[in-house]
């Protein structure tokens, strides 16, 4: 039994890799691709793998880790903003399809109580298909993602009352006189654990987990509480996925929130792969093919009907065109919480068995469109937009009517940008954000130890929990538009992964990175740090700036010793540039040897205040070029010789290193 459902497991992945490798290549969309290999090794297909015990408890964890993920990345405070778009819009698009689909199904003469159980299956979009483009895109938080999500919560939640109406719809009686209190217990009881959880258990449990420094241990853990939440409600009648949701709220609001992120999201991707694989399984590829006509017009009504219904329940919501346009179209699919109903609708004879199989092909052909279909959305909105915007009046229509502008569909939520991350809160990190506090420069923190975060923040440090090897952990510190990261942290390896992750997600952020043996910058060198301290190399220096001290040598002296030995040292130690074969590249700073770049601020009572660069004449007294200025905010690059200095002016200049270090008592205010 075992070694059957590891050959099944074996046999999924072997032919994902092959799928998945020609789908990228053609760029398209890897569910699709999963589909495709559920329709090729299923009982319809090649017969390699007829589903199992395997397959269905993979297609439950997807779904499990999917929700969990999302509810991490979804605070209270965004649930409570969205309780608008979550009540009333996912009332107006179940109402809209409801009726579109009811007087369809009347006009193709189905009986009323049918009419309104296939109005229960086309209400469902598919919750995993939509929220995994959506997460690719990265576009969960935009305006129209926010929506969808909404509404793809409400229709989870609807399953609940809908799986108990299905009854009553044959004839069966149902007591709702202890249905009522029923459903008032287990909601009392649900909202009794989560806000404890939320308030003491989770947090409590991951302070001593993350006390210990183990990252299987916190992984363990967050798997743990994902579910337990999700055992929970099922054990009361709801769903595991809602359970696996409102346990991501409780984390979310918790310091430990990216880094239970990081931990979850490959076991997310691998489960959800075994999801779509299961519903492609699904699929007879016989049946489809005899009765293509048939389905593809059933498939391309259901998308139009549920597009609309999607649009008109958005426009009420106020949203802007464009929003309202991509938003019914991300919802247009059948979801596979339909495919529970339809079981059930078999059973009590709303369906027939010929109507199911029709039914779960349009389905599944539906769900493989929606990558398309969202993709190609962007562009006819876009379209549609600017052939209404070129008609009379048709800004105001554009912007009048709706409560957003336009621009606000293009961004997530605006995050700090052009900051320092600083990953590692000891002596390095301390001494750098002091620095960063006392430079006014915006900065980040980025520790992994939970006690140091907690006295941290009493203190008012903008400082986050989490392992910086995680892109979770960094994409959270806002790395893709952070302008310097400085890596403090000891340890090699862990450094050497920062480095490779942060480069990829931006690779013009300048890294800093500490080092305690000289043996590894020429790792780090390949990886992309910009610059490499090592601990061993400023010891040396340090103890020779001691010994220079105790001989009496003056302090001048002494640094520019010191920026000659490091100019040297650091320029024979590191080799950054790459031999490409190409003669012409070139670098300021290995090109020019002994010519360093610094930047000097103008002291009060200095000599430079109040004089123009004329009258300093920088190049031809010191030996020195003024690159350019910056005053407060402002850079000024090259400025004139009728440029005036003044005092707090911060200048970066070219020189060697000795007249640079000359030049340095000007600027302090004393006079040479």
């Amino acid at each position: 039994m075992a070694l059957s459902l590891l050959a099944n497991v074996d046999v999924i992945l072997g032919f994902a890799i092959l799928i998945l490798t020609i789908f990228y290549r053609f760029e398209f969309p890897p569910v699709l691709g999963f589909l495709v290999i559920g329709m090729l090794i299923g009982p319809y297909g090649l017969e390699i793998v007829n589903g199992g015990e395997i397959v269905d408890l993979s297609t439950e964890l997807g779904v499990i880790f999917l929700l969990f993920t999302i509810g991490i990345e979804l605070s209270l405070n965004e649930l409570k903003k969205m309780k608008k778009a979550l009540l009333l819009g996912g009332t107006l698009h179940f109402l809209f399809t409801t009726i579109l689909f009811f007087i369809l199904c009347i006009v193709l003469g189905f009986s009323p109580i049918t009419s309104i159980f296939i109005c229960f299956l086309i209400s469902h979009s598919s919750t995993a298909v939509v929220l995994k483009i959506l997460q690719d895109r990265n576009e969960v938080f935009t305006p129209h993602g926010k929506i969808s999500l909404a509404v793809l919560i409400f229709q989870d939640l609807a399953i609940v009352p809908q799986i108990m109406i299905a009854p009553m719809l044959t004839g069966s009686s149902v007591n709702f006189e202890g249905a009522l209190p029923d459903v008032f217990i287990k909601g009392s009881l649900i909202l009794l654990v989560f806000i404890l959880s939320a308030k003491f258990i989770v947090p409590w449990i991951f302070y001593h987990v993350g006390r210990t420094g183990s990252k299987e241990l916190f992984l363990v853990s967050v798997v743990f509480i994902c579910l337990s939440a999700s055992v929970f409600t099922s054990s009361i009648g709801l769903s595991l996925a809602l359970g696996a949701f409102l346990a991501g709220i409780v984390i979310s609001g918790s310091q430990y929130s990216q880094q239970a992120m990081g931990n979850v999201s490959p076991l997310k991707d691998m489960f959800m792969s075994f999801f779509f694989v299961s519903v492609g399984m699904l699929l007879d590829i016989n049946y489809v093919i005899d009765n293509l006509p048939v389905l593809t017009f059933a498939t391309i009504g259901i998308i139009v009907l549920k597009s609309i219904a999607g649009i008109m329940g958005t426009f009420l919501l106020g949203s802007s065109l464009r929003t309202t346009i991509l938003t019914g179209v991300a919802l247009s699919q059948i979801g596979e919480f339909s495919f529970v109903l339809a079981t059930l609708g078999v059973e009590y004879s709303l369906l027939t068995r010929e109507f199911y199989q029709e039914f779960m092909a349009v389905s599944i052909l539906s769900m493989a469109i929606t990558p398309f279909l969202i993709n190609a959305s962007y562009k006819s909105a876009d379209t549609l937009i600017r052939k209404v915007s070129g008609m009379p009046h048709g800004m105001k229509l554009v912007h009048g009517l709706y409560s957003e502008p336009i621009k606000e569909e293009e961004q997530a939520e605006p995050g700090v940008k052009d900051h320092l991350i600083i990953v590692g809160f000891g002596f390095t990190g301390r001494t750098v954000s002091k620095a960063a506090k006392a430079a006014g420069i915006p900065y980040i923190i980025v520790e992994a130890n939970p006690e140091t975060v907690k006295q941290e923040k009493q203190k008012g440090e903008n400082i986050h929990y989490g392992d910086a090897t995680l892109e979770a952990v960094l994409e959270h510190a806002g790395v893709k538009n952070a302008r310097v990261l400085i890596i403090g942290i000891s340890d090699a390896a862990a450094t050497g992964k920062i480095v490779e992750i942060s480069k990829q997600l931006n690779p013009n952020i300048c890294i800093i990175a500490k080092v305690r043996d000289l043996q590894e910058m020429k790792h780090l060198n390949a990886l992309g740090a910009d610059e490499i301290i090592p601990v061993q190399y400023e010891t040396s220096v340090e103890i020779f700036v001691r010994l220079l001290e105790k001989y009496l040598i003056p302090r001048e002296d002494i640094e520019k010793l010191v920026n000659e030995v490091r100019a040297n040292g650091y320029r024979m130690m590191r080799k950054l540039s790459v031999n490409t074969g190409i003669d012409n590249e070139f670098d300021i700073k290995y090109g020019l040897p002994g010519v360093e770049i610094q930047v000097l601020k103008v002291g009060h009572g200095s000599s430079l205040d109040g004089k123009t660069l004329a009258d300093l004449d920088f190049r031809k007294k010191h030996g020195v070029t003024v690159l350019s200025v910056s005053r407060g905010s402002d850079l000024i690059c090259n400025p004139e010789d009728n440029f005036l200095l003044q005092a707090k002016d911060a200048c970066i200049l070219l020189g060697k290193p000795e007249d640079l270090c000359s030049i340095r008592k000007f600027f302090e205010g004393v006079q040479g």
